[in-house]
């Protein structure tokens, strides 16, 4: 063979190198894909396209019940299953041990995954939006604000005097809806407690009577048309946000003529005076902080009044063990509630743990998966969304006994409901 034969032929088989090279490496790695385990993600189904099954899922049902798509699913697959829920592939969970290990695990295995348009109307500053640093940074605020000393000293005297100007404003022998009274009571306090607003002022009822259009848009589905709940409530928010914001520059003006209260006596002087937030930030903190204390405390009053109605014993009770701690008082010669009488209402806080339970007043939360693990036997992906179902937890005859009966004797003695964790990283 000639030297220049050779050599063609070597400029061939160099030619075809690179191509056997990519179909070698694509062939091992087909391999490894095929011969690689399958990932055992919990059973279930992903319902319409696009749509998935968001409809059903949010369909309303009682509060004292997890609702029949809830029931169906778990029927169907078991306490952990998936689904496509808001757009996303989703992990649903009434196990109570996987429940716990996501609230446990904030920040680390999972991180805050609310939709869009959540942020749309809350903000983008929101804490129901917000993770991370400044997730942290924000909740930080929120808890040195309510710390217990101001709990104690300030907090709890506020509850009791505005308790007491809403039950003075009832007519004897008058009906009256426990759960406007509640949401009235609720918004009063927390205006007070955000931005210094005294209830029954007009700014203070022109602001309540925005909020209740900005809820009514926060709760409907985000559809930004003229005339639709969604669109009312974003006009709404801009008027809230303009109250706050006024409310804001009279302190700034307060601040720059000397006049700078010695205490910061509501949330929006704390946040001005102990932290660096924007104005947007403590905007945005404040609004969802009104929205979040608002809608949860005044719908755990308004059950609480409905189930109590239905239990005459717990009335009594109820009234048995306020009527001693008021006794005691009267011999002591105080006056008004204390920390310490608040602690003595052990049955009272049984009254709270049940109506909490049995009414679900937070029915779940939207979460991300930030890591792989699996528990159980499944492999919970990273990046899927997953949706811890408290509802489905309290209403699980496996781990309350009768679990729809309103008995709040039942915490009186060592709670049922324990469950383990076991998860694999």
């Amino acid at each position: 063979m000639s030297y220049s034969s050779l050599m063609s032929i070597i400029e061939e088989l160099l030619l075809l190198l690179p191509p056997a090279l990519v179909a070698l490496f694509l062939y091992i790695n087909l391999i490894k894909w095929i011969n690689r385990k399958k990932p055992n993600l919990p059973p279930g189904g992903l319902g319409w396209p696009f749509l998935g099954e968001t409809f059903s899922y949010l369909k309303p049902h009682p509060a004292t019940s997890m609702g029949q798509f809830m029931e169906q699913h778990i029927s169907r697959y078991g306490k952990i299953y998936r689904s496509s829920l808001f757009g996303e592939p989703t992990i649903v969970s009434a196990d109570a041990g996987l429940n716990r290990f996501i609230l446990q695990n904030e920040g680390r295995y999972f991180e805050c995954s609310y939709p869009r348009s959540i942020g749309g109307i809350l903000g983008k500053w929101s804490m129901l939006v917000l993770v991370g640093e400044m997730h942290r940074e924000m909740r930080m605020i929120s808890l040195n604000f309510m710390s217990n000393v101001r709990l104690r000293s300030y907090l709890l005297p506020e509850v009791e005097r505005h308790a007491w100007l809403v039950l003075r404003s009832w007519k004897e022998h008058s009906a009256f809806s426990a759960q406007e009274e509640a949401k009235k009571f609720t918004f009063n306090l927390m205006a007070k407690n955000i931005m210094s607003m005294n209830p029954g002022e007009p700014e203070t009822e022109k602001l309540r009577r925005e909020y209740i259009t900005f809820m009514k848009g926060v709760v409907s589905a985000p559809l930004n048309f003229p005339g639709t709940p969604y669109w009312k409530a974003l006009k709404s928010r801009s008027t809230i946000l303009k109250v706050i914001e006024l409310k804001m520059n009279e302190r700034f003006q307060e601040m720059n003529k000397g006049q700078e209260r010695v205490e910061e006596d509501d949330l929006l002087g704390w946040a001005l005076k102990q932290s660096s937030l924007s104005k947007e930030q403590i905007l945005d903190l404040l609004l969802s902080l009104l929205f979040a204390g608002h809608e949860t405390s005044s719908m755990a009053l308004a059950l609480a009044i409905f189930f109590l109605e239905g239990c005459p014993k717990a009335v009594q009770e109820l009234r048995e063990e306020h009527l001693e701690i008021a006794c005691r008082k009267k011999l002591k010669g105080e006056s008004g509630l204390n920390w310490e009488d608040y602690k003595q209402m052990e049955f009272t806080q049984c009254v709270i743990d049940e109506t909490l339970r049995l009414g679900n007043v937070v029915r779940f939360v939207h979460r991300k998966v930030l890591h792989d693990f699996r528990y159980k036997g499944y492999d919970i992906p990273r990046g899927w969304k997953i949706l811890p179902v408290f509802a489905a937890v309290h209403l699980d005859s496996s781990l309350y006994d009768d679990p729809h009966q309103f008995n709040p004797w039942r915490w009186q003695a060592q709670p049922k409901c324990k469950s383990s964790l076991k998860h694999e990283n």
